[in-house]
């Protein structure tokens, strides 16, 4: 019998694909995580301040967006630091 396509065969994933499915991964949870708590509402939750800038209402939608842009530009920050760092300094050895 002959074998089918997809056994015994590796999935193609670089290590980029894989980092920025787990980035889009966080930001999602966290734009969840933001509606949840929007949805819930303590009585004590004030409004937060995107950048210092722009005020977001303690509504799910604006707690949501506050999650994700902000873990976004934090995450994304870092991670172009990191791509810098290792393609300036990464091939020294060689």
């Amino acid at each position: 019998m002959s074998e089918t396509p997809t056994r015994g065969r590796q999935a193609d994933y670089s290590g980029r694909s894989v980092v920025f499915g787990i980035y889009c991964v966080a930001i999602g949870v966290a734009g969840v995580m933001g509606f949840l708590l929007g949805m819930i509402g303590p009585d004590a939750l004030r409004s937060v301040k995107l950048f210092f800038l722009i005020e977001m209402p303690p509504t799910p939608l604006g707690l949501a967006v506050y999650g994700m842009v902000t873990l976004a530009t934090i995450l994304g920050v870092l991670l172009l630091a990191v791509r810098f760092v290792s393609r300036r300094y990464g091939d020294r050895d060689r």
